[in-house]
């Protein structure tokens, strides 16, 4: 007697959730998108002078000339759409910086640009007579993207090419004479040090509309460099060797992506100075959230850093009012102990 055994199927729920994952990653986008909305519109009605919400919303759609009116639209607009494209640039070059060189504790300052742009803007003050933000912004976009190109040259020079490691040394060598140019200008300019620290401790306050129109376009550019490299970072993540056996462009997309980050923090260091922890922490917790696919973890970072950072904003207006702490304070307050846990966890999941 023959039996004949028909193929068993495997349930639905055995196999593979990837189309569920799918969804829910992009569910999180549209949360995450309607949060940064709301700390956006609550961004526009929280400051140092008291505006019921009512009038609020409705100046911000009808501009009647009156005082709350000014301070919407001159003053809280600009300051929040440059909040959600520094947060951007921010969280993105980090996590670039981070994929490119397969470090969760990378920083996008580990390429100097942060410093670099602080030592141009001291240039400027001291020599240029610069005093305005508008001036800092061209001098600090220019000192940051100088110094990029420096330590990719000092990282690129010798056999085998621009590695990780050689840039993160090449980075912490040029920022140490960055930051011993800066204490020499300062020490025998005192004067310069009066405006310096204002745009050094980090602050969107006082940017007006001109300056998100001079540094958007860069921004912009820089994002859709750093999503275009989303699956070459992934390749990327497996190492050299076996990234160049699936056929990846390793040497490409490091300049490529040392390009976009160059973009990307320098513009936004030059808008609103020096923010730290930003590009550490944001990427950190995106790949908590969707793993470690470039793919989720680029668009996460984007949307999730301007978070982080106008809600920080919003704190520094109202945690010492009248007066306001900057938000380059603020980020630094909350993303210490961020930065302490994650040095402090025995194991940091790879990219």
């Amino acid at each position: 007697m023959t039996v004949t055994m028909e193929p068993v199927s495997r349930p639905e729920v055995d196999r593979p959730p990837r189309a569920r994952a799918q969804t829910l990653r992009f569910a999180g986008v549209l949360v995450a998108l309607a949060l940064l909305a709301f700390v956006c519109l609550l961004s526009l009605w929280v400051g140092s002078k008291s505006i019921p919400f009512s009038s609020t919303w409705s100046v911000l759609w009808h501009n009647d000339g009156s005082t709350e009116a000014v301070i919407i639209h001159d003053l809280r607009v600009p300051r929040t759409i440059l909040g959600v494209l520094v947060g951007a640039a921010l969280g993105l070059s980090g996590a670039v910086m981070q994929a490119l060189t397969r470090n969760p504790l990378a920083d996008p300052g580990i390429l100097g640009v942060n410093m670099g742009a602080a030592a141009a803007v001291v240039v400027g003050i001291a020599f240029a007579g610069v005093t305005g933000v508008l001036g800092y912004v061209w001098f600090a976009f220019f000192g940051a993207a100088a110094a990029a190109v420096i330590v990719y040259g000092l990282g690129s020079t010798g056999r085998g090419g621009a590695t990780p490691d050689r840039l993160i040394m090449a980075g912490a060598a040029i920022t140490a004479v960055l930051q011993a140019f800066i204490s020499a200008i300062l020490l025998l300019k005192p004067q310069v040090f009066d405006q310096f620290r204002f745009w050094n401790v980090g602050s969107l306050a006082g940017r007006r509309m001109d300056i998100v129109v001079i540094l958007a376009p860069f921004i912009v550019v820089g994002i859709l460099l750093s999503l275009s490299l989303a699956r070459s970072l992934n390749v990327l993540a497996l190492g050299e060797q076996t990234g160049r056996a699936l056929g990846a462009h390793v040497g490409r997309t490091r300049v490529l992506g040392a390009l976009a980050v160059t973009l990307l923090c320098g513009a936004a260091t030059a808008a609103a100075g020096p923010i730290a922890f930003v590009g550490l922490a944001v990427p950190r917790i995106a790949r908590i959230i969707v793993g470690p696919d470039q793919r989720w973890v680029l668009p996460y970072s984007m949307i999730l850093a301007p978070v982080l950072l106008v809600a920080s904003d919003i704190l520094g207006r109202v945690i010492n009012q009248p007066a306001e702490l900057q938000v380059g304070i603020v980020t630094a307050f909350l993303g210490a102990p961020v930065f302490i846990a994650f040095c402090r966890r025995r194991k940091l999941a790879r990219l």
